[in-house]
């Protein structure tokens, strides 16, 4: 007997959950990975990628050719244009300029959110990539005073990682009294201290001025002004960590979005009128924080998409977040690597430990599967 034919799964965005998910379906689907980049490009850990970008790279910005479990992905480098749900297609604008379209069985959706000036979905290729990210690191580099607008974690990793590298005096402005909303109390408060101790001067109860075209997406050098009320405060440079996203959503009907842009889906993290459809990550809204790419979210949609293969809907797993985010704020450090939980306690890795265990044996060899050498 001929043995039956593989169902397609389409992955929209092969960023961190994107690459686990597709990397993970390959014995049961022939899976198609869509991205704008020929590389995962992490928005992870932008503090540390300011200060030392060569070290970031080896973990961070990794060539798909390099992941050995995405060989048998058929890896398409270009950007969704429209998805028909009723023919169960997706036309795709190819980084050279021609289109595809493609059929699927099941189609997951990780695309992710614009934010600032590292995260976009630009179509870019490896050349490209590097000479933004150097230029980026070169003038924050040269600048004596640097300004971080924004309270979460984003800015409040730059602001404590350009401060303990000892180049730069370093200001970070939020609005509300404490930092990193969205997280337990107890560390927020730990945050505010830690700020003052590695040398950032903080101040609480600012709301800057935003232009409305202005989506943070530039270092800037005008004096910044506050709808607060205080002085104007003028910086070499300005780094804008606003925590406003735009999801990366425009490909899909109005029909399955909220009202922001995200995309709606259940607690199987299904899109409700279309079961072989899923969403994950920042442009799912799957909860109030967005949070499933933290909270383990691709290993539900892998399990769900597997039991669907297998025809046994009454088996899907639910997705249940965390009440408080949760994870590494600051990277590693030369101390190691701090990990706040949900409860709001906290542990450290020795560096030591972090960086070979962590890194090149969980990350790289048990979630990745495995990468070849650059």
């Amino acid at each position: 007997m001929a043995a039956s034919k593989k169902p397609t799964v389409i992955v929209a965005g092969l960023g961190d959950t994107g690459a686990l998910i597709a990397t993970r379906l390959t014995r049961t689907c022939n899976v198609v990975g869509i991205s704008t980049r020929p590389a995962l490009v992490s928005g992870q850990e932008l503090g540390t990628r300011l200060i030392d970008l060569p070290r970031w790279r080896r973990t961070y910005l990794i060539p798909y050719r390099r992941f050995r479990k995405l060989d048998s992905v058929d890896v398409v480098h270009g950007r969704i244009t429209n998805v028909d749900f009723d023919t169960s297609k997706v036309s795709v604008e190819l980084a050279s300029g021609s289109t595809r379209e493609i059929t699927y069985d099941f189609f997951v959706i990780a695309t992710g959110v614009s934010n600032g000036f590292w995260r976009h979905d630009r179509l870019e290729d490896l050349a490209t990539i590097d000479t933004e990210l150097s230029a980026i690191n070169a003038e924050l580099n040269g600048a004596g005073t640097i300004a971080v607008v924004g309270g979460g974690a984003t800015g409040v990793s730059v602001a404590d990682n350009l401060a303990r590298a000892g180049r730069s005096k370093v200001h970070l402005f939020h609005s509300g009294e404490e930092p990193l909303p969205g997280y337990h109390p107890s560390v927020r408060r730990w945050m505010a201290r830690q700020l003052t101790t590695d040398g950032v001067t903080v101040h609480p109860d600012h709301r800057a001025v935003v232009p409305s075209d202005f989506r943070g997406d530039q270092l800037t050098h005008d004096a910044v002004e506050w709808s607060t009320g205080q002085e104007a405060f003028n910086a070499d440079v300005t780094l804008w960590a606003l925590g406003g996203v735009t999801p990366h959503s425009a490909f899909l009907p109005a029909s399955v979005l909220d009202d922001e842009g995200f995309v709606v889906v259940d607690k199987n993290l299904r899109m409700p009128e279309h079961p072989n459809v899923f969403a994950v990550g920042d442009i799912a809204a799957s909860d109030p924080l967005r949070s499933s790419a933290r909270n383990w979210g691709f290993r539900i949609v892998v399990t769900n998409v597997k039991e669907l293969v297998r025809n046994r809907p009454t088996k899907l797993k639910p997705y249940k977040a965390a009440e408080y985010r949760w994870g590494s704020i600051l990277g590693m450090q030369d101390d190691g690597l701090t990990v706040v939980q949900p409860n709001g306690k906290r542990f450290r890795i020795p560096r030591k430990l972090a960086e070979p265990l962590l890194f090149s044996v969980f990350v790289q060899r048990i979630l990745y599967g495995g990468l070849r050498k650059r």
